[in-house]
Order: structure tokens, then C-alpha cells, then sequence
């Protein structure tokens, strides 16, 4: 038996992963950036394959990751993690700069920001493996980075729902609330999270 909390207790941080196609810009929020080798420096991120970003950096082959800290607001999350980019400008209304590659870097809530070009990519089943070679990389600020722990407990707000007839169901990880039978199948259209992620919460 596996106990799906106890992958939850793998330290993660989390990250703004953006990219570009011509004009469109895109992002996403992802949990799964890591340096693999210092000589070359390079980096690794898993992507879901349900994400834009994925289809983005696949094509384009190039992508910066934005280090979130413990000061990062809620707002930034909604924008990157609860919408898809093939329907959503995430970019508008903000003035983010721009890194030396032309792609959009997160600088608020943020402690650094790594660009690099992608060297390898490998097919994982649901996600793409990213390789990438650090091409530049900056620090922002000395704030603490944000763990995927400290974001459940200190950033997302916690859900209020309230009473109904029906069922409501709400994801672990996010906080999407589903309204009536939740089909075995499903995914959370937020966080990409299966039903086994859902806890049922009046009905």
C-alpha cells in the first residue's frame, strides 16, 4: 500500500516557469525544478503535458523559472496555477521584465530567476522532463524560498464552502471545489490532481 501523503512530505519548492511563442508569452506554476550538474550548469523541471507551457517549451526550447519565496501572495498563483494559457493572457495588466533570452521573469514575491535552454527532453507518461543549460541567472532578493509544504498551510486560503444539498468535493491540493458525483476520472482542472486528491466536504 502506498499512502499519497507520504510523497507529499518530499520537500518541494515552488516556481513561475515561463516561455514564449512569437508573441504569446505563457506560464505556469510547477514544483519540480532542480540542478542536476554544476559543470555545465544545468537544470531540470518536470512538466505536466496537460499544461500550455508544456507545448511551448517543447516547441521553443528555451524557458526561465522564477524562485517563489514565503512573501509570495496568493494573487500570484491564482494567475499562473488556476488557468489555462491557451484561453487566459496571464500576462495582462502586469510590467514584469524581460531576461536576456526575451522571456518574462516573475520579480515579486520572488528571490532569483534561472533562463536556460533546453538540451534534453524525455517523455514521462503524464509529464515532460526539461534538461536545460543555465544560460543566466539573478538573484532578486534574500527572501526564503517558499516550500510547497509552507504554501498549503500559510498561503492558500483554506476552502469555504457552504452547506448544501449536494455533494462538494474539494481538492487537497489547490482548494477547486466540484459540485455533485465526482467521477473517478477526474482531473482537477486547477492543479491537474486526480479524484483520489478530492476529499468529500458536505452532502
Amino acid at each position: 500500500m502506498i499512502e499519497k501523503e507520504a510523497l507529499y512530505k518530499i520537500t518541494y519548492g515552488l516556481f513561475v516557469l515561463t516561455t514564449k511563442d512569437g508573441e504569446k508569452d505563457n506560464g505556469c506554476i510547477v514544483n519540480t525544478v532542480a540542478m542536476i550538474t554544476d559543470n555545465p550548469k544545468r537544470i531540470t523541471v518536470y512538466v505536466n503535458k496537460n499544461n500550455y507551457t508544456e507545448e511551448l517549451i517543447r516547441k521553443t526550447g528555451v524557458f526561465n523559472a522564477s524562485v517563489l519565496t514565503e512573501k509570495a501572495t496568493f494573487s500570484i498563483f491564482e494567475r499562473f496555477g488556476f488557468s489555462s494559457g491557451r484561453d487566459t493572457d496571464k500576462f495582462a495588466g502586469t510590467a514584469y521584465p524581460r531576461s536576456e533570452n526575451g522571456l518574462y521573469y516573475v520579480d515579486n514575491g520572488t528571490n532569483a530567476f534561472l533562463s536556460a535552454k533546453v538540451v534534453g527532453v524525455h517523455d514521462y507518461g503524464t509529464h515532460t522532463l526539461f534538461v536545460g543549460e543555465v544560460t543566466e541567472g539573478k538573484v532578486l532578493s534574500q527572501d526564503k524560498s517558499v516550500s510547497y509544504e509552507y504554501y498549503l498551510s500559510e498561503i492558500k486560503p483554506k476552502p469555504q464552502v457552504k452547506p448544501s444539498e449536494g455533494e462538494k468535493w474539494v481538492c487537497k491540493i489547490c482548494g477547486y471545489t466540484y459540485e455533485g458525483p465526482l467521477p473517478e476520472d477526474f482531473i482537477c482542472p486547477w492543479c491537474k490532481h486526480p479524484a483520489e486528491d478530492f476529499e468529500k466536504v458536505s452532502g
